[in-house]
């Protein structure tokens, strides 16, 4: 190889490392101006609020499921942002898509909470293609996660959907990590018309009552979404969705305790919307919601605004 060859080929892996330097300095300066932007938040507002009788702040979630743009998240946060004040008593978050998650973080107001809608079993970074671990989310804004969804437990209608063990697995994770769970769990309508639901509701919940320290339930709350109810436009009555809350807190005494039962707080997620939300809130074992497609739309703040 000659003299100017080997100098060309110097220059040339100069180069490449100079490209390589530049491209790590604009991430670095990205994830500089990005954390600037996440401590920039625009601020919300609250306003006062009866406490709940029972001594918990409702929790009221909203499931973007898979749905949204870049364009059209970005419109729902502006809603979101100008929707008015808080009440006191009341705890707000949303789940959003894996794309999305530091985007809403970067502009959502900051008394809304972020959460992802799922999160991997390990904590550790990885051989786990696909995968989006605890302290990924935490980096980019989440102090949330919903986790054992019908729809994952269910597997979209596949083979290979989630076990009630791998979700309690997932918890532990999650609680380790510094994350709040949203754990859901609920019935099919076959299921209910065989008077099954609250058996099968105890059998998703114990792997997590089995996994979890009695501790740990002061960071995870418990969502009872009847799958016959979800995006079928189908409610359970007041009555009926108080009924099976009050066995599922009934339960988790029996399991866990009788403080650990009365701080719990437990969401029903079975269609949930502004129109029905103020008389389901009003039963003594509803401490919230998980809301599904009404999340997506205006009307999703009209579910806290009506509890004034």
């Amino acid at each position: 190889m000659s003299h100017n060859s080997e100098k060309f080929m110097s220059t040339d892996k100069l180069g490449a490392v100079a490209g390589v330097a530049a491209v790590t300095v604009a991430v670095h300066l990205f994830m500089e101006q990005w954390k600037a932007n996440v401590g920039g938040r625009p601020e919300g507002s609250s306003v006062e609020a009866p406490a709940n009788p029972a001594g918990r702040n409702y929790l009221i979630g909203g499931n973007w499921k898979c749905n949204q743009t870049t364009e059209s998240a970005l419109e729902l946060v502006s809603v979101l942002n100008a929707a008015g004040p808080i009440p006191t008593n009341c705890e707000v978050v949303v789940g959003i898509p894996y794309p999305y998650l530091a985007l809403v973080a970067s502009k959502l107001r900051s008394d809304i909470q972020i959460a992802s809608q799922d999160c991997a079993h390990s904590a550790k970074m990885g051989a786990f293609t696909g995968e989006v671990n605890v302290n990924q989310l935490k980096d980019v804004g989440c102090t949330w996660v919903i986790l054992g969804h019908s729809e994952r437990r269910s597997g979209f209608g596949g083979d290979s959907g989630e076990s009630s063990n791998l979700i309690a697995g997932k918890c532990v994770t999650a609680v380790a990590a510094g994350l709040k769970v949203m754990l859901c769990v609920g019935e099919t309508l076959e299921e209910r018309e065989s008077g099954d639901t609250i058996k099968v509701v105890k059998s998703q919940l114990d792997p997590a009552i089995k996994a979890l320290q009695p501790a740990d339930w002061e960071n995870v709350a418990i969502a009872y979404e009847p799958v016959w109810a979800i995006g079928t436009g189908k409610t359970a009555t007041p009555e009926m969705a108080q009924e099976t809350h009050a066995e599922i807190r009934a339960y988790v005494a029996s399991a866990l305790g009788r403080d650990v039962a009365s701080k719990i707080r437990i969401q029903y997620g079975g269609s949930m919307k502004a129109a029905n939300a103020k008389a389901l809130l009003a039963q003594p074992d509803i401490d919230g919601g998980l809301i599904g497609g009404a999340s997506l739309k205006p009307e999703f703040a009209d579910v806290w605004r009506g509890m004034l």
